[in-house]
């Protein structure tokens, strides 16, 4: 059985966790040592929800801020267990998991664990299958069973900023762009109808896109339209009577997910358009007292945040929400993935001087 000794550093920390492997559906592991190593802490209430770990402050304070980070990867590819190296003259950790977002995890671990008179409350959540599709979430799970812990002024994901904060984010939508055909023998292919070949229009159509970019509240956030996947055939000699396009969608917070979804379907006119999967985005929030306060405690200038994060559930709850954690978001799910030590250092010191007053 794995355990966590919540009183190295935060870099120690990221190492060790990251060595833990916790591929998403096989976090249990990983999630056994938070509980076991939270549940120690006398000034926190601990609550679990399956591979969700939940501890809170209840010290009256007139406002809450939750804080949250999923302690699931992508799968591993040769890159644990962790090394320690330098680019360009810079001390990294290197290996799965250290961008996203476990060096993020690791400081909120150890400030939940040394921060037992902060100057609000604050819930602190670790979750499972984030990387995995939405009804999987362990917020998703998390929000049915105990809505009430959600409830706060300000919510912070330690989701991989370069150590700057990243306000909002944008939707995501996954759609299936079928086209069918007839099959038959390929050697009398004027006999059927290639469904892979009717798929050059789709691909033409991403080809051609021009994703927007789009100011929402004094951040510009850049939509993407692409082909992800693509599976059609049957054998070797058949003439294929199905091919599949799969498309991915991000898009900027003033779109809704029913508008997501509308222009995907007008992008693909005139074919079998299929959506499999999608999230709305989340406003950047930053008029917020308590975002004012801690983009001046952090000395942070915001920037939008590309990819979708669970910001989007706290918005949607009317929680103002963002995104501040180590790492370089280019490197998540890379193989090369590494994050500079001295981020997740400048990340610890940002937060625990916003949340101990000092």
């Amino acid at each position: 059985m794995a355990s966590l000794d919540l009183t190295v550093s935060s870099v120690e920390l990221t190492r060790n966790i990251c060595d833990i492997p916790s591929v998403s559906g096989d976090e249990r592991v990983l999630a056994d040592a938070i509980h076991e190593a939270i549940s120690a802490l006398p000034h926190l209430e601990v609550y679990r929800d399956g591979d969700t770990i939940v501890a809170r402050t209840n010290l009256g304070r007139a406002q809450r801020v939750v804080i949250a980070g999923h302690i699931d990867t992508v799968p591993i590819n040769e890159n644990l267990p962790t090394r320690d190296f330098e680019v360009d003259g810079v001390p990294v950790i290197w290996g799965r998991g250290t961008v996203d977002m476990k060096a993020g995890t690791a400081v909120q671990l150890k400030l939940a664990a040394e921060l037992a008179a902060p100057r609000v409350d604050i819930t602190w959540m670790w979750y499972d299958h984030e990387e995995v599709d939405a009804d999987l979430n362990g917020l998703t799970r998390l929000a049915r069973t105990r809505p009430d812990l959600f409830q706060g002024d300000f919510a912070i994901l330690g989701e991989p900023s370069n150590g700057a904060v990243e306000g909002g984010c944008n939707g995501n939508l996954r759609a299936i762009v079928r086209t069918h055909g007839v099959r038959a023998h390929s050697a009398r292919a004027w006999v059927g109808d290639n469904a892979i070949h009717k798929a050059a229009p789709v691909l033409a159509r991403l080809a051609e896109y021009r994703p927007r970019e789009v100011p929402v509240e004094g951040l510009v956030y850049r939509e993407g339209l692409n082909a992800v996947r693509i599976r059609g055939g049957v054998a070797g000699n058949v003439i294929p009577d199905l091919c599949e396009v799969e498309v991915n969608y991000r898009f900027a917070p003033s779109r809704s997910l029913d508008e997501a979804e509308r222009h995907v379907r007008d992008v693909f006119d005139g074919f079998d358009v299929e959506v499999v999967d999608g999230a709305a985005g989340a406003r950047p929030g930053l008029d917020a007292p308590l975002a004012q306060e801690f983009l001046a405690a952090v000395a942070a200038e915001p920037r939008p945040k590309y990819g979708w994060t669970d910001v989007a559930r706290f918005s949607a709850l009317g929680v103002p929400a963002v995104n501040y954690g180590p790492g370089d978001p280019s490197l998540a799910h890379h193989d090369e993935e590494r994050v500079p030590i001295a981020q997740i250092e400048a990340v610890e010191r940002g937060l625990r001087s916003w949340l101990a007053g000092s």
